[in-house]
């Protein structure tokens, strides 16, 4: 029986918008990246995925980063601070793992449900690469939404490292596998398959980028926990529609922050 995959959190202290942003206290004393974790690592327990760790940097201020991995007795991979597709590619090897499920820690209402998804569709021999998509055909990696993950091959991380130093292709780990000229082959789940009319809210944002967001999101969390500990997306989406100024402050930070 093939291992299962393994996710790899992205996690580290030195964004230049919202320097700390995962271990600014969040919610009962806890941090984002403690959140995420605990919300994480029943798929380990339960055995959905095989291991579970954090990528972080070798750069001194991401000790604090370590720190919060042994709080909560996860595996922290320190590699190259600016190479981001590097740390995968290493702390992949140095792992032992061959099938990747990539988690940015930014995204603190991650979907489990689908990430389960993710993590239990055959991973064909002729697949390098599974994600969601938009029904524009944008990956879901791409969007704004904040709740899904995606999962690669490492020999297809790899060879995205041998064919390109471009740094944008090693800032951003995955771009180069679903370009149109990609020699790569994936496999895209809609993403209305497993967040139903998630595509009727382009303004949905919960990804932690800036102090706005970071004030936005514990808002968010801390009124969708009262009721649902899940964090489902259907919850967040009935509370916002139930609050709809929330959604003026996400556009306005998408026009702000777009790249």
């Amino acid at each position: 029986m093939a291992k299962k995959p393994t996710i790899i959190i992205q996690a580290r202290t030195g964004s230049s918008r919202l320097p700390s942003k995962m271990i600014l206290p969040f919610f009962n004393g806890k941090n984002i990246l403690d959140i995420l974790l605990q919300r994480l690592l029943p798929l380990k327990e339960d055995k959905i995925i095989d291991k579970l760790i954090v990528a972080t940097s070798d750069a001194p201020n991401d000790d604090k980063i370590q720190t919060v991995c042994e709080n909560n007795n996860v595996i922290c991979f320190r590699g190259n601070e600016k190479d981001v597709l590097q740390r995968f590619i290493d702390a992949a090897e140095a792992n032992n793992i061959e099938d990747i499920i990539r988690v940015c820690a930014d995204n603190i209402f991650l979907d489990i449900n689908s990430l389960i998804r993710l993590a239990t569709t055959q991973m064909e021999k002729d697949v390098d690469y599974i994600s969601f998509q938009h029904s524009d055909g944008t990956p879901s990696i791409k969007t704004h939404f904040g709740f899904f993950a995606e999962r690669v091959k490492l020999d297809t991380l790899k060879k995205v490292a041998s064919i390109t130093s471009d740094p944008i292709y090693h800032e951003h780990v995955t771009n180069k596998i679903y370009e149109p000229d990609s020699p790569f082959t994936t496999l895209f789940i809609p993403i209305e398959a497993v967040v139903h009319g998630i595509e009727s809210h382009p303004n949905l944002r919960l990804t932690t980028d800036t102090a706005s967001d970071f004030e936005l999101m514990q808002k968010i969390y801390t009124d969708v926990l009262k009721y649902d500990e899940q964090l489902k997306p259907s919850s967040i989406i009935e509370y916002l529609g139930a609050n709809p100024q929330y959604y003026e402050i996400m556009k306005q930070n998408i026009i702000q922050n777009s790249k």
